[in-house]
Order: structure tokens, then C-alpha cells, then sequence
């Protein structure tokens, strides 16, 4: 791939709190809010956000780190560009105050601004609530968010904080006490947790998926695939489900996984008038 220009996204800046961050979005429709991995709005993490946009969503991206559109792949920068980039956009994230890291039992401050930007998008785009997907870094930020009552979905792929360095923070993950808390009572109620990872993912071990079955109950589903199903042109090991280990092809386990998100989005947010298409009929187009 190369870089993307994304022409087919609008760019704004979001503030609450005294945070503020540039904000992309595109489509109509009940907002989800998209929140990139490590390194960034990558090209592939953008070809998520048009699946969700041509569901008949408004995909919504927080830029909040990296390079949005820029592809870190070598084949479009090269190594050394590739590595000098991939250590700008991760150096940030080990100082930056925002983001919990190896901390078990804490919220990352940055969820207090997604909520926000989740209950504005809500008000912007309408519907019955909000979509939430984070990937990696941000994965946990997903089921902290729904902890609002106007989130009622949450897709947590590959979610890899707290660093599983310890059997505690093997077995947690980034949320407090209290948003856990709040969470579960609505998981019993009308909030959906989907959970994706790969089998021999050391950064999202199986204890953390456990954690959240015994946390979170009937309202998590987990979709755990084997290492072989991932795609084998991927840079790093069997990892990004949704982008870089994604196979886009029927019938392959990462494509199931993607499509499968699509329809909890799809169900949770559209109403039968609405008219989006099903997941099944966008997976049809490859």
C-alpha cells in the first residue's frame, strides 16, 4: 500500500477538559469511534473505518498519535523509514500522561476525552447510541467507554495494555475498579463486548480474556484464532486482526472475525428502517 490522502474524511479538532485532538470523520449515520493502534491512522486501519462508514455509520477517528495516513510499511518509506517512524510515533507514548502503560486498575486519563468526543458525536449523528473499536494500545479505551450508558457496543481487538509482564497484568486489563464496575451492571442490560486475539499473542494472553469471561459474562463474546489464520505477509507476528494480519478474503477466519464486528456494529446501531446493508452483504465485495 501506500500513503493515504484521506480525501473522503473530513478533518476538525475536538476539546474538553483541556485536551484537545484533531478529529477525522466520514459517512452518515450513528457514530462509531475508531481508535488506531500503534503506529497510527495507518492506511489499513483506515480501509476499517470505510467498512464501518459504507455500513451506514459515521466513522469517527481520534488522532492521537502517529502520522494519520502514512504507511508504515517498508515497501512505501523503506526500512530506515519505517523504523525512524515507528520510534517517533512510540517514543511520545512512553511520557505522555494520558496513557496508562503497566499500571493494573486505572482508566487511562485519555478515556475521559473519548467519552466526550463519544456523547458529541452522539449528539451530532443521533441513533440509539455509540460504537466504540480500539486496536492494540487503545484497545482497553473501548471497554472503558462503556462505562457511558450511550455506548452500546464495544470492540476490543488485540487490547494490550497493561504490558502483560506480570501474572497480574496478564490477567487485567487497563480499567478502574469503578468503570469496571459500571460496565458490568450494563453488560447485563444492553451493552455488547467483542474481544479478538490471536492464540499465541504474548501481548494479549489468554488470562486476560478470562478475566473479562468472568468479569463481563454472557456480554463478552470472544473471537480467539489461531496463529496460521493470520496473514503471512504481516511485518510482526500474528497480531492486528482487523488490519495488519487481516486475510480479506471469504471464508478466511480473519475475514469472519472482521465480519462479525461489522454485524455487532450493524445490529447495535441501525434500526431496520435505516437500510444499511448487512455485514454479509459488504463482505461480498472484497
Amino acid at each position: 500500500m501506500a500513503d493515504d490522502s484521506m480525501s473522503d474524511f473530513t478533518r476538525g479538532t475536538f476539546a474538553h477538559g483541556g485536551a484537545s485532538h484533531r478529529v477525522f470523520r466520514s459517512g452518515t449515520g450513528p457514530a462509531v469511534i475508531v481508535m488506531a493502534e500503534i503506529p497510527g491512522i495507518t492506511p489499513k486501519v483506515l480501509a476499517f473505518a470505510r467498512r464501518v462508514r459504507d455500513l451506514g455509520l459515521t466513522a469517527v477517528l481520534p488522532d492521537l498519535f502517529g502520522t494519520a495516513g502514512r504507511d508504515p510499511d517498508p515497501a512505501a518509506h523503506g526500512w530506515t523509514g519505517t523504523i525512524g517512524y515507528g520510534v517517533r510515533a512510540m517514543a511520545p507514548l512512553c511520557v505522555r500522561r494520558e496513557f496508562t502503560k503497566l499500571a493494573t486498575g486505572k482508566t487511562s486519563p485519555i478515556v475521559t476525552w473519548l467519552r466526550a468526543l463519544a456523547a458529541h458525536e452522539h449528539a451530532e449523528c443521533g441513533g440509539p447510541g455509540v460504537g466504540a473499536v480500539g486496536m492494540c494500545f487503545t484497545g482497553g479505551f473501548a471497554l472503558a467507554m462503556a462505562a457511558d450508558d450511550r455506548l452500546l457496543a464495544a470492540v476490543l481487538s488485540q487490547p494490550s495494555m497493561p504490558l502483560p509482564v506480570t501474572r497480574a497484568q496478564r490477567g487485567s486489563i487497563d480499567i478502574s475498579p469503578a468503570d469496571l464496575a459500571a460496565v458490568k451492571r450494563r453488560g447485563a442490560d444492553d451493552l455488547r463486548v467483542l474481544g479478538l486475539r490471536f492464540r499465541g499473542d504474548r501481548l494479549v494472553p489468554g488470562e486476560r480474556f478470562d478475566f473479562l469471561r468472568r468479569q463481563l459474562g454472557d456480554a463478552f463474546v470472544a473471537v480467539e484464532l489461531d496463529d496460521s489464520a493470520a496473514n503471512p505477509d504481516g511485518l510482526l507476528r500474528p497480531h492486528s486482526v482487523l488490519t495488519e494480519h487481516l486475510i480479506d478474503e471469504p471464508g478466511q477466519p480473519t475475514r469472519d472475525a472482521l465480519d462479525q464486528v461489522l454485524e455487532l456494529l450493524r445490529s447495535r446501531l441501525l434500526q431496520p428502517e435505516d437500510g444499511g446493508p448487512s455485514a454479509a452483504e459488504t463482505a461480498q465485495v472484497p
